[in-house]
């Protein structure tokens, strides 16, 4: 039986992936090193994040699906923050059992300077990196991510 082997595509993605794989870890953990004085973690500030940038209040499961994560993880985020006093959950009209999601004002305080934290830590990590090549590197990932939501 002869063995599969990789296109040149193929092995400088596989080696992408690792390479994704490694910095989503390095970057939970700095993300937890950062905002650990805030009370928060990387997962809940992530929610933080798809809660205050979406253009309208929407359920957990939309926000899970938009942040790539299964429902029952941000839903367990969402409810150990409301618990916090970060997020509520408001009546849903087009569905009864789905609320929406909303920051409480403590949540929008801990988003703001969550994001405060991050400018200057972002801009030290992307220094010496042409914001282009960072772009384009931004742009291949979501391509990725389209390929692999149509595929499944």
């Amino acid at each position: 039986m002869t063995a599969k082997r990789h296109t040149p595509g193929g092995d400088a993605l596989t080696g992408l992936v690792l390479a994704v794989f490694r910095l989503n870890g390095q970057l939970l953990a700095a993300g937890d090193g950062l905002v650990a004085d805030l009370g928060l973690t990387s997962a809940r500030w992530q929610v933080l994040g798809a809660i205050a940038l979406a253009p309208s209040p929407q359920p957990v499961a939309w926000l899970a699906r938009n942040m790539g994560l299964n429902r029952q993880g941000v839903q367990r985020l969402v409810n150990e923050m409301r618990d916090d006093g970060l997020v509520e959950l408001r009546p849903n009209p087009h569905h009864r059992r789905a609320h929406l999601v909303v920051l409480t004002r403590h949540g929008q305080d801990a988003f703001a300077a969550a994001t405060a934290l991050q400018v200057p830590w972002a801009n030290a990590l992307a220094k010496g990196i042409a914001s282009e090549d960072l772009v384009a590197a931004g742009r291949i990932m979501n391509l990725l991510s389209e390929r692999l939501e149509k595929a499944n």
